[in-house]
């Protein structure tokens, strides 16, 4: 977004994109393992029957869990491994970011970092660790955990439209392409100019509906009475969308992109299932673990096409008025940020997050959200231990700071405690 505002969008040097890939990419992989392993996997594995009764595994929602014996031991095993990955991922993002979480080495024209042999080989290592943990332990873990709750295939299938603004610049293509995916699986091209943000559900002012970002206000209005959500409900051509790495890899898919079509297939031959299975629970951590490798693979390609020397940033003047966008793709879905400057200041600065779009209340239109659409209709065995809900909602990845819902509990008895 910066960047547009700078006038530099055209300008960045190859080397800084490069770089700025590596970061995002980083971050992509410690998201993705985190997300799998530490955030959802505990759902489907019995950590409880392979290490006993212990923090952090409990309290927890009681599943009913299929994987046993030797496997189950194994996956929760790799809980433990995961971790070590992670750290390494981030340290990888550090190297050229400055520090993780926040980077601070992207800035507007470029990146700080001055390249080095010794930064690329420290990279390297790094990184080759991390692909190996993604080929012969990630997506082999989501294969196990698939083959063992196949039902989850039809499961949480949500609204089967899909939206990717595209990532990860690089030559000679762009790893992720832009588009949209209807729920019959056809490519739509993409134009930022459809999106809208309707709020008639949201505690905000009904006079800052249905305008697209870049005219978009924040009005807050706490005691609205039809609202339950502080997320707006974000629209593509006032349809519902669902966003995060099913929409990129499906997008890919249906444009042809044969690296993705290689690895998709190569999934779901393992259950005799066509493109439209992801369209679910076990799709969403599939299409997860696969765009890992994806990430993890290009990554390879980005390092060893920089070149030590040559420039990392272009300079820009601050303009003393104008409006930009800047969309991209983070590891949960699209991002976009809009802004207007005056008189060298920020005047207005409107964010569009992933979870905003796939977590979104009933818009104008009353057309529940994605996660709303893929919590209808499911069977739920125990209300009180709702673990089909539970599944649902983690496979979408939200971020529990960009969605926050409120429910009145008061007058609910939610346990009895002792102090002791």
């Amino acid at each position: 977004c910066l960047d547009d505002a700078f006038g530099l969008t055209d300008k960045i040097p190859n080397n800084a994109k490069l770089i700025r890939n590596l970061i995002l990419g980083s971050n992509f992989l410690q998201s993705h393992i985190l997300h799998f392993y530490h955030l959802a996997a505990l759902d489907y594995v019995d950590a409880v029957g392979a290490i006993g009764d212990l923090a952090p595994f409990v309290p927890r929602y009681e599943g009913d869990y299929r994987v046993t014996g030797k496997a189950n031991a194994e996956l929760v095993n790799h809980y433990i491994r995961a971790l070590d990955i992670r750290r390494k991922c981030q340290e990888m993002l550090s190297i050229f970011g400055g520090k993780m979480p926040h980077n601070v080495g992207t800035v507007p024209g470029g990146v700080t970092e001055q390249l080095s042999e010794d930064k690329i080989t420290n990279f390297l290592w790094r990184l080759n660790e991390i692909r190996d943990f993604v080929d012969n332990t990630y997506i082999p873990d989501v294969i196990a955990v698939a083959k063992a709750y196949s039902d989850y295939f039809e499961i949480g299938k949500g609204c089967k439209r899909l939206l990717a603004f595209g990532g990860f610049d690089c030559r000679p293509r762009r790893l992720f392409k832009s588009g949209v995916v209807s729920p019959v699986l056809e490519p739509e091209a993409f134009a930022r100019e459809n999106i809208t943000e309707d709020v008639k559900h949201s505690w905000y002012a009904d006079s800052s509906s249905g305008k697209n970002p870049a005219q978009g206000q924040t009005k807050p209005e706490p005691n609205k009475k039809q609202a339950y959500s502080f997320i707006k409900s974000p629209r593509y051509s006032g349809k519902v969308c669902e966003l995060g790495p099913l929409a990129r890899m499906v997008s890919n898919y249906v444009q042809g992109d044969e690296v993705t079509k290689k690895l998709i297939d190569s999934v779901l031959s393992e259950f005799g299932a066509g493109v439209d299975a992801l369209y679910s629970v076990l799709g969403r951590h599939a299409a997860r673990a696969l765009e890992a490798k994806l990430v993890a693979d290009a990554m390879v390609d980005w390092l060893t096409a920089l070149k030590p020397g040559e420039p990392t940033i272009v300079e820009g003047q601050i303009p003393e008025q104008g409006e930009s966008v800047g969309l991209t793709e983070a590891p949960r879905g699209s991002l976009g940020h809009w802004m207007t400057v005056k008189g060298k200041k920020i005047d207005r600065y409107q964010v569009i997050t992933p979870t905003a779009w796939n977590a979104s209340p009933k818009d104008d239109k009353d057309q529940p959200g994605a996660v709303e659409q893929a919590l209808i209709g499911t069977e739920v065995k125990d209300k009180d231990n709702p673990f089909e809900l539970v599944r649902i909602v983690r496979a979408f990845d939200p971020c529990l700071a960009c969605s926050v819902h409120l429910l009145n509990a008061r007058g609910t008895e939610l346990g009895v405690f002792r102090a002791v």
